[in-house]
């Protein structure tokens, strides 16, 4: 009866999510280069159409600006004030802003509907640009790792797969390694790999975590669990680079993104298996902690997964 039961959940939470997309990323660009003194050439990139024409601007500019297309003069004061996209609110558009001026000075920001507005302060130095950088690519590594589906359940699969804490710090630990070696070495262009695969073969992971998790036998996996993350981590720092290429890397401050992008990810994983860990207690608290509970998780994100696979395997040759 249990069997039944998980059996059916499972396949109400697999008519939920999966259709889910891992990564949904609308990326428009703003691009302001600076032509002569406080004078902008602007360059607008969205990927709607509809959106490009419904936009008298794509953007607020400082008061001290006057924007005419294509140019945008803000002399005598410079590029300083607010840069705001009301229109963000509700989407989830991402606009890469991209200034770069005469001097060689360039400043990279990221604006989504959480945070609509970029503060200007004329040309950055190279000190204060890093700081930037670091700011926005650790909240977009929070991000991705928090609505990437895909990474999340295989996280939360190797939590529900060992047992015992000391095997899981080395089991997290192992898949970061991975994960953060692969990640630099996509972006950093030592490595390329087409990306259809590497998303069919991290959802076909979870599969396995969550069959691993299932088998009451000894297994490789549940022998060196640590070694399974990190051979799968290698593959999800490959995703993790799609992603990133697909957001854009700030000319110049390339190390920087790329550090902090990680660092993101580190604590949006964490985040997460800490949450989940605070639901476990709670409820073992409640006295409602029962063996069932485990495997229709277990079920449900497996069955997550499997439609997934299918779906991308299928993409893979066209179908």
């Amino acid at each position: 009866m249990r069997g039944a039961t998980a059996s059916l959940l499972a396949v109400l939470v697999l008519l939920l999510l999966g259709s889910a997309e891992a990564h949904v990323l609308d990326v428009a660009s703003l691009s302001l280069t600076e032509a002569s003194d406080g004078r902008f050439v602007v360059q607008w990139q969205t990927p709607s159409r509809a959106l490009a024409e419904d936009l008298t601007s794509p953007a607020l500019f400082p008061p001290g600006c006057r924007y005419r297309p294509p140019l945008l003069d803000c002399s005598p004061s410079g590029l300083v004030g607010t840069l705001s996209f009301p229109w963000l609110e509700g989407t989830r558009t991402r606009v890469m802003v991209e200034i770069a001026w005469r001097d060689g000075h360039r400043l990279s920001r990221v604006a989504s509907a959480e945070t609509p507005a970029v503060a200007l302060h004329g040309a950055p130095s190279a000190r204060g640009a890093w700081r930037v950088v670091a700011r926005d690519y650790l909240g977009l590594g929070v991000e991705h790792i928090l609505t990437g589906f895909d990474h999340l359940l295989f996280v939360l699969g190797l939590v529900l797969l060992v047992t015992r804490r000391r095997m899981l710090f080395a089991t997290i630990t192992a898949f970061t390694a991975a994960h953060s070696a692969s990640l630099a070495a996509t972006t950093l262009g030592w490595l390329d790999v087409p990306a259809a695969p590497v998303e069919a073969t991290i959802a076909l992971s979870i599969v396995l975590v969550a069959s691993e998790a299932l088998q009451v036998g000894t297994s490789l996996t549940r022998r060196a669990p640590w070694a399974v993350a990190f051979v799968f981590g290698l593959l999800h720092g490959l995703g993790f680079a799609s992603a990133l290429r697909a957001i854009g890397l700030p000319a110049g401050h390339v190390p920087v993104a790329l550090l902090f992008f990680n660092l993101g990810v580190e604590a949006g994983q964490l985040a997460a298996i800490a949450a989940f860990a605070a639901v476990v207690w709670v409820v073992g608290k409640a006295g409602l902690r029962r063996p069932w509970l485990r495997t229709v998780a277990i079920y449900a994100m497996g069955s997550v997964a499997a439609c997934w696979s299918l779906e991308r395997v299928a993409g893979l040759f066209g179908g």
